[in-house]
């Protein structure tokens, strides 16, 4: 299919105003950033999706930084990160009442999610299954750390704790391996988690409309972490040997190259130099040439591998001076040119520089109160017959208990002879 042919843009002329997830109600008690995701990715297809929030708010919003360094629960750049679309209700589910008024939603909704463990869930009488005996048809999704079952199933955890025990962490961090494993940033082991998790709804809505039952979807961040070892578990359930953390590079059995090389801005590129491959490294030396550096490596006895192999250091030392010689971005788009595998190592505020991330419009700009248009990352998916959906900024709190509970509310009150 040509290029022209699917607009990758969030303009969505042409396509229908269907987004992929219309009409589809979500009712979220999840406070964990695993759960919280999921419904986040749901919102970034159009789906309705309700927080259910405890009084005084979800934990996430007490989380930083905040706008201005001033902590406040509505201004949690964390919060609104992870709930972007979405809307308030406060219920307190440890009360008869509102449990009650849960119910009535849930009775119209889809789908739930959850990420109470089951002791939690238990003791305010929520548990998983009995949510799904009680609303046949409804989806109940549960993110816990360690899933629902099992002698780990009420333990807490954190994301270094799921990254450990799940095993990823001991392939994070620096040659020196005096330094203990660095814990990566970015929720990630929440996040993969939650993309198993909206995998799982997605399977369960399938067989719905085949059986037109719900089921419970049980997702553990723990399993979720634990097959996304990268090189770490077939190294081991083949070979049997375990792989070693290296800085800025794929653990492996045994030490490889440094790949990282400093430019002449201070900035960084990765630069993957395979020796073996005869074609990258013609082409590296071709435009070292270019520059005056080549020095002896266009010598007829670099032609040889095994002659390339045992002066790696030599060959290291060139490009080294090489990259120096230039700056960060020159080096990417000039490596990549020449079709040698090189990356540029942005910081997170580099990415709104992004040529390629803003011709596809990445980021989009939300009208927040009180601090007008802010920059919040897009959907990370485009369709060609989807209408892209737009949702708002993260809810205040409680900001639609009025329109989303007077159902409920009018369900729950209990009826007199003059009503």
């Amino acid at each position: 299919m040509s290029e022209q042919a699917i607009d990758h843009s969030h303009d969505h002329s042409g396509v229908s105003g269907r987004t992929p997830y219309e009409g589809l109600r979500i009712i979220e008690i999840a406070t964990e950033p695993g759960g919280e995701d999921v419904g986040q990715m749901m919102v970034l297809m159009g789906a309705d999706v309700v927080k259910v929030e405890p009084p005084g708010g979800a934990s996430g919003r007490f989380i930083g930084p905040f706008v201005g360094d001033e902590p406040d629960p509505e201004n949690s750049l964390n919060f609104w990160f992870y709930n972007r679309g979405k809307q308030s209700i406060v219920l307190d589910l440890t009360t008869e009442t509102d449990r009650d008024r849960l119910h009535v939603l849930l009775e119209g909704a889809d789908v739930v999610i959850t990420s109470t463990s089951a002791v939690e869930s238990a003791a305010l009488d929520l548990r998983a299954e009995s949510l799904s005996e009680r609303h046949p048809h409804l989806i109940v999704a549960s993110v816990t750390a360690f899933g629902l079952t099992g002698p780990w199933a009420d333990y807490k955890a954190s994301e270094l704790i799921s990254l450990g025990a799940g095993g990823p962490l001991m392939s994070c961090g620096y040659d020196d391996h005096s330094i203990p494993p660095i814990l990566p940033g970015g929720n990630q082991s929440a996040h993969t988690a939650a993309a198993f998790g909206h995998i799982g709804i997605l399977l369960a809505l399938l067989d719905r409309r085949r059986t037109g039952l719900g089921q419970v979807v049980d997702v553990s961040v723990h399993e979720a972490a634990a097959v996304t070892c990268e090189l770490a578990n077939p190294y081991w359930f083949y070979p049997r040997v375990n792989v070693q953390r290296q800085t800025c590079r794929h653990a492996q059995p045994t030490p490889t190259s440094p790949a990282l090389f400093q430019c002449a801005d201070g900035r960084y590129v990765y630069f993957a130099l395979v020796l073996a491959d005869t074609k990258p490294w013609h082409s590296l030396v071709s435009w070292l040439g270019e520059y005056g550096l080549e020095a002896d490596l266009g010598d007829p006895e670099f032609a040889e591998v095994s002659h390339r192999q045992a002066r790696f250091p030599h060959i290291q030392g060139v490009v080294e001076v090489f990259f120096l010689l230039m700056d960060a971005n020159t080096a990417y788009h000039e490596g990549q040119a020449r079709q040698l595998p090189i990356g540029i190592l942005n910081a997170p505020e580099d990415l709104f520089d992004d040529e390629h991330l803003a011709a596809r419009q990445f980021f989009v700009p939300v009208d927040v109160d009180g601090v007008g248009p802010v920059p919040f990352p897009g959907a990370p998916f485009r369709f060609s017959a989807f209408a892209a959906a737009d949702p708002g900024p993260a809810p205040h709190l409680d900001e639609n208990s009025l329109s989303v509970l007077s159902t409920t509310v009018s369900a729950a009150a209990p009826t007199t002879g003059g009503q």
